[in-house]
Protein backbone atom coordinates (compact mmCIF):
# COMPACT_ATOMS: atom_id res chain seq x y z
CA UNK A 1 0.00 0.00 0.00
CA UNK A 2 1.48 3.42 -1.19
CA UNK A 3 2.36 5.43 1.94
CA UNK A 4 0.18 8.89 2.28
CA UNK A 5 2.93 10.90 3.01
CA UNK A 6 4.76 12.69 0.47
CA UNK A 7 8.29 14.50 0.56
CA UNK A 8 6.88 18.05 1.08
CA UNK A 9 4.57 16.13 3.89
CA UNK A 10 7.46 14.89 5.74
CA UNK A 11 9.62 17.73 5.45
CA UNK A 12 6.80 19.85 7.26
CA UNK A 13 6.32 16.71 10.09
CA UNK A 14 9.71 15.79 10.56
CA UNK A 15 11.76 19.20 10.18
CA UNK A 16 14.12 17.28 7.95
CA UNK A 17 15.13 19.14 4.98
CA UNK A 18 14.72 17.05 1.22
CA UNK A 19 18.26 17.41 0.94
CA UNK A 20 19.13 15.97 4.10
CA UNK A 21 15.93 13.14 3.17
CA UNK A 22 17.21 12.59 0.38
CA UNK A 23 21.21 11.75 1.17
CA UNK A 24 19.61 9.68 4.04
CA UNK A 25 17.77 7.68 1.81
CA UNK A 26 20.90 7.17 -0.22
CA UNK A 27 22.48 5.82 2.65
CA UNK A 28 20.19 3.28 3.04
CA UNK A 29 18.93 4.52 6.11
CA UNK A 30 15.28 4.91 4.92
CA UNK A 31 13.60 3.69 1.92
CA UNK A 32 10.90 5.56 0.25
CA UNK A 33 7.82 3.95 -2.51
CA UNK A 34 7.92 5.66 -5.72
CA UNK A 35 5.24 6.42 -8.09
CA UNK A 36 3.61 9.27 -10.31
CA UNK A 37 7.06 10.93 -10.07
CA UNK A 38 6.80 11.13 -6.22
CA UNK A 39 8.09 9.61 -3.68
CA UNK A 40 6.05 8.25 -0.83
CA UNK A 41 6.65 7.34 2.90
CA UNK A 42 5.08 5.02 5.51
CA UNK A 43 4.92 6.03 9.31
CA UNK A 44 7.94 3.45 10.39
CA UNK A 45 10.01 5.78 7.73
CA UNK A 46 8.75 9.18 10.30
CA UNK A 47 10.08 7.02 13.34
CA UNK A 48 13.27 6.25 11.77
CA UNK A 49 13.42 9.92 10.57
CA UNK A 50 13.46 11.34 14.37
CA UNK A 51 15.35 8.53 15.47
CA UNK A 52 17.76 9.28 12.64
CA UNK A 53 17.59 13.45 13.57
CA UNK A 54 17.73 12.85 17.27
CA UNK A 55 21.12 11.25 16.74
CA UNK A 56 22.47 13.51 14.31
CA UNK A 57 21.32 16.52 16.44
CA UNK A 58 23.75 15.03 19.44
CA UNK A 59 26.61 14.60 16.69
CA UNK A 60 26.29 11.35 15.45
CA UNK A 61 27.08 11.49 11.54
CA UNK A 62 25.04 9.43 9.18
CA UNK A 63 27.20 7.49 7.85
CA UNK A 64 27.86 6.42 10.99
CA UNK A 65 24.48 4.97 11.55
CA UNK A 66 24.82 3.29 8.23
CA UNK A 67 27.87 1.36 9.18
CA UNK A 68 25.81 0.30 12.74
CA UNK A 69 23.01 -1.50 10.67
CA UNK A 70 25.26 -2.59 8.47
CA UNK A 71 27.39 -4.23 10.97
CA UNK A 72 24.51 -5.67 13.27
CA UNK A 73 22.97 -6.94 9.84
CA UNK A 74 26.57 -9.68 9.50
CA UNK A 75 25.61 -10.46 13.38
CA UNK A 76 22.34 -11.11 12.58
CA UNK A 77 22.95 -13.53 9.65
CA UNK A 78 22.04 -10.88 6.86
CA UNK A 79 18.49 -9.94 8.11
CA UNK A 80 17.69 -6.61 7.54
CA UNK A 81 17.71 -4.20 10.85
CA UNK A 82 15.21 -1.08 10.11
CA UNK A 83 15.84 2.15 11.86
CA UNK A 84 12.24 2.48 13.31
CA UNK A 85 12.72 -0.75 15.44
CA UNK A 86 15.55 -0.20 16.92
CA UNK A 87 16.66 1.77 19.73
CA UNK A 88 20.30 3.62 20.18
CA UNK A 89 22.44 4.33 23.19
CA UNK A 90 24.87 7.77 22.24
CA UNK A 91 28.46 6.92 23.30
CA UNK A 92 30.18 10.26 22.24
CA UNK A 93 31.30 9.94 18.58
CA UNK A 94 30.21 6.19 18.56
CA UNK A 95 26.91 4.39 19.54
CA UNK A 96 25.22 1.37 20.72
CA UNK A 97 21.92 -0.53 19.45
CA UNK A 98 19.47 -2.45 21.36
CA UNK A 99 18.23 -5.22 18.92
CA UNK A 100 14.32 -5.39 18.29
CA UNK A 101 13.05 -7.61 21.68
CA UNK A 102 16.39 -7.93 22.72
CA UNK A 103 16.57 -7.87 26.65
CA UNK A 104 20.04 -8.31 26.97
CA UNK A 105 22.71 -5.07 27.43
CA UNK A 106 23.01 -2.27 24.28
CA UNK A 107 25.85 -4.06 21.76
CA UNK A 108 28.58 -1.49 19.97
CA UNK A 109 27.83 -2.93 16.45
CA UNK A 110 31.37 -3.30 14.82
CA UNK A 111 32.82 -4.68 17.88
CA UNK A 112 30.33 -6.91 18.76
CA UNK A 113 30.61 -6.13 22.64
CA UNK A 114 28.01 -5.58 24.78
CA UNK A 115 28.46 -2.11 26.81
CA UNK A 116 27.39 -1.74 29.92
CA UNK A 117 28.97 1.52 31.61
CA UNK A 118 27.72 4.10 29.59
CA UNK A 119 28.47 7.65 31.14
CA UNK A 120 32.45 5.77 31.48
CA UNK A 121 32.34 4.78 28.22
CA UNK A 122 31.41 8.56 26.73
CA UNK A 123 33.80 10.21 29.01
CA UNK A 124 36.86 8.37 27.88
CA UNK A 125 35.61 8.75 24.48
CA UNK A 126 35.71 12.61 24.51
CA UNK A 127 38.94 12.48 26.44
CA UNK A 128 40.68 10.24 23.38
CA UNK A 129 42.43 12.38 20.56
CA UNK A 130 40.54 12.91 18.05
CA UNK A 131 41.08 11.36 14.59
CA UNK A 132 41.44 13.98 11.70
CA UNK A 133 37.86 13.85 9.78
CA UNK A 134 36.64 11.54 7.01
CA UNK A 135 35.45 12.83 3.47
CA UNK A 136 32.44 11.57 4.80
CA UNK A 137 32.28 13.52 7.69
CA UNK A 138 33.05 16.60 6.15
CA UNK A 139 30.24 15.90 3.52
CA UNK A 140 28.19 15.99 6.57
CA UNK A 141 29.23 19.27 8.29
CA UNK A 142 29.00 20.62 4.54
CA UNK A 143 25.05 19.63 4.87
CA UNK A 144 24.68 21.17 8.28
CA UNK A 145 26.14 24.49 6.96
CA UNK A 146 25.12 24.85 3.62
CA UNK A 147 21.26 25.54 4.47
CA UNK A 148 22.11 29.00 5.78
CA UNK A 149 23.62 31.70 3.83
CA UNK A 150 25.69 32.70 6.91
CA UNK A 151 27.45 29.37 6.86
CA UNK A 152 27.53 29.27 2.90
CA UNK A 153 31.84 29.80 3.28
CA UNK A 154 32.28 27.16 5.70
CA UNK A 155 30.04 25.01 3.66
CA UNK A 156 32.59 25.46 1.03
CA UNK A 157 35.00 24.48 3.04
CA UNK A 158 34.32 21.11 4.19
CA UNK A 159 32.56 20.04 0.49
CA UNK A 160 36.52 21.18 -0.27
CA UNK A 161 37.98 18.81 2.41
CA UNK A 162 35.66 15.93 0.74
CA UNK A 163 36.59 16.20 -2.56
CA UNK A 164 40.24 16.77 -1.47
CA UNK A 165 39.92 12.72 0.40
CA UNK A 166 37.42 11.47 -2.13
CA UNK A 167 38.54 13.22 -5.36
CA UNK A 168 35.84 10.92 -7.14
CA UNK A 169 32.66 11.67 -5.24
CA UNK A 170 30.31 12.89 -7.54
CA UNK A 171 27.53 14.45 -4.95
CA UNK A 172 30.89 16.14 -2.89
CA UNK A 173 31.26 18.29 -6.36
CA UNK A 174 27.97 19.32 -6.70
CA UNK A 175 27.11 20.28 -3.55
CA UNK A 176 30.18 21.77 -3.24
CA UNK A 177 29.26 23.83 -6.89
CA UNK A 178 25.63 24.47 -5.34
CA UNK A 179 27.30 26.41 -2.54
CA UNK A 180 29.45 28.09 -4.59
CA UNK A 181 26.88 28.91 -7.19
CA UNK A 182 25.06 30.57 -4.35
CA UNK A 183 28.00 32.67 -3.42
CA UNK A 184 28.23 34.07 -6.71
CA UNK A 185 31.29 32.15 -7.19
CA UNK A 186 29.96 31.00 -10.64
CA UNK A 187 33.21 29.82 -12.57
CA UNK A 188 34.10 28.09 -9.63
CA UNK A 189 30.73 26.07 -9.53
CA UNK A 190 30.81 25.41 -13.21
CA UNK A 191 34.24 23.75 -12.89
CA UNK A 192 32.63 21.66 -10.19
CA UNK A 193 29.72 20.99 -11.91
CA UNK A 194 31.87 19.90 -14.95
CA UNK A 195 34.23 17.78 -12.69
CA UNK A 196 30.99 16.17 -11.28
CA UNK A 197 30.28 15.13 -14.78
CA UNK A 198 33.30 13.75 -15.90
CA UNK A 199 32.51 11.06 -12.95
CA UNK A 200 29.32 10.46 -14.18
CA UNK A 201 27.76 11.83 -16.92
CA UNK A 202 24.48 10.47 -16.32
CA UNK A 203 24.00 12.50 -13.42
CA UNK A 204 20.65 14.45 -14.28
CA UNK A 205 21.48 16.55 -10.87
CA UNK A 206 24.94 17.29 -12.37
CA UNK A 207 23.49 18.44 -15.64
CA UNK A 208 20.36 20.30 -13.68
CA UNK A 209 23.03 22.48 -11.88
CA UNK A 210 25.47 23.29 -14.88
CA UNK A 211 22.38 24.58 -16.89
CA UNK A 212 21.49 26.52 -13.91
CA UNK A 213 24.93 28.11 -13.21
CA UNK A 214 25.54 28.64 -17.60
CA UNK A 215 21.98 30.60 -17.59
CA UNK A 216 23.42 32.80 -15.30
CA UNK A 217 26.83 33.34 -17.11
CA UNK A 218 25.11 34.29 -19.97
CA UNK A 219 25.87 31.03 -21.50
CA UNK A 220 22.38 30.61 -23.13
CA UNK A 221 22.71 28.01 -25.72
CA UNK A 222 24.92 25.92 -23.14
CA UNK A 223 22.81 26.30 -20.10
CA UNK A 224 19.48 25.14 -22.79
CA UNK A 225 21.79 21.84 -23.91
CA UNK A 226 22.76 20.67 -20.07
CA UNK A 227 19.16 21.40 -19.22
CA UNK A 228 17.93 19.41 -21.93
CA UNK A 229 20.02 16.14 -20.83
CA UNK A 230 18.91 16.91 -17.52
CA UNK A 231 15.66 16.28 -18.29
CA UNK A 232 16.04 13.06 -20.65
CA UNK A 233 17.46 12.13 -17.50
CA UNK A 234 14.68 13.30 -15.39
CA UNK A 235 11.77 13.92 -16.93
CA UNK A 236 9.58 14.83 -14.36
CA UNK A 237 11.66 17.41 -12.87
CA UNK A 238 9.65 20.35 -12.64
CA UNK A 239 12.63 22.43 -11.77
CA UNK A 240 14.39 21.39 -14.99
CA UNK A 241 11.34 22.26 -17.00
CA UNK A 242 10.84 25.70 -16.03
CA UNK A 243 14.83 26.64 -15.82
CA UNK A 244 13.95 25.53 -19.74
CA UNK A 245 11.40 27.28 -20.48
CA UNK A 246 13.40 31.07 -19.02
CA UNK A 247 16.53 29.91 -21.27
CA UNK A 248 13.95 29.60 -23.66
CA UNK A 249 12.21 32.76 -23.40
CA UNK A 250 15.81 34.60 -23.33
CA UNK A 251 16.73 32.99 -26.78
CA UNK A 252 13.00 34.15 -28.25
CA UNK A 253 12.20 30.55 -28.82
CA UNK A 254 8.46 31.07 -27.55
CA UNK A 255 6.94 28.02 -28.56
CA UNK A 256 9.75 25.87 -27.06
CA UNK A 257 9.25 27.63 -23.91
CA UNK A 258 5.69 27.12 -24.01
CA UNK A 259 6.34 23.36 -23.99
CA UNK A 260 7.82 23.82 -20.85
CA UNK A 261 6.25 26.37 -18.87
CA UNK A 262 3.52 23.55 -19.18
CA UNK A 263 5.52 20.21 -18.48
CA UNK A 264 6.36 22.60 -15.55
CA UNK A 265 2.43 23.26 -14.68
CA UNK A 266 2.28 19.67 -14.65
CA UNK A 267 4.43 18.11 -12.39
CA UNK A 268 4.18 21.21 -10.09
CA UNK A 269 0.50 22.59 -10.52
CA UNK A 270 0.78 24.32 -7.48
CA UNK A 271 5.03 25.19 -7.17
CA UNK A 272 5.95 28.37 -6.27
CA UNK A 273 6.38 29.61 -9.81
CA UNK A 274 2.76 27.94 -11.10
CA UNK A 275 1.21 31.48 -11.47
CA UNK A 276 3.88 32.73 -13.49
CA UNK A 277 4.32 29.94 -15.63
CA UNK A 278 0.47 30.24 -16.36
CA UNK A 279 1.16 34.25 -17.09
CA UNK A 280 3.36 33.17 -19.42
CA UNK A 281 1.15 30.89 -21.08
CA UNK A 282 -2.05 32.71 -20.85
CA UNK A 283 -0.47 36.46 -22.01
CA UNK A 284 2.60 38.55 -23.45
CA UNK A 285 5.64 37.82 -20.56
CA UNK A 286 6.42 40.57 -18.51
CA UNK A 287 10.05 41.01 -18.77
CA UNK A 288 10.42 42.43 -14.89
CA UNK A 289 8.85 39.16 -13.53
CA UNK A 290 11.24 35.94 -13.59
CA UNK A 291 11.98 33.11 -11.54
CA UNK A 292 15.10 32.29 -9.85
CA UNK A 293 17.19 29.94 -11.88
CA UNK A 294 19.15 28.27 -8.53
CA UNK A 295 21.45 25.58 -8.55
CA UNK A 296 20.52 22.65 -6.02
CA UNK A 297 22.72 19.95 -3.97
CA UNK A 298 22.94 16.59 -4.95
CA UNK A 299 20.55 14.42 -3.41
CA UNK A 300 18.45 13.69 -5.94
Amino acid sequence: MVSPYTARQVERIVGVARKQLRYWERLGLIRSRSRWGERFYTFRDLVALETIKGLTSRGVAPYQVRRALQALERQRGGETAAVSALRFVWLGRRIAVVPPGASAPPVEPLTGQFVFDFEARATTERVKAMPSPSAEEWFARGLEYDSRLETLEQAVRCYQNAVCLAPDWVEAHINLGAALNQLGELEEAEESFRRALELDAGSATAHFNLGCVLFELDKVEEAVEALCRAIELAPVSADAHLNLAQAYEKLGRKRLARQHWEAYLKYEPHGPWADLARKHLHRPRNRNQSAKVTAFPARS
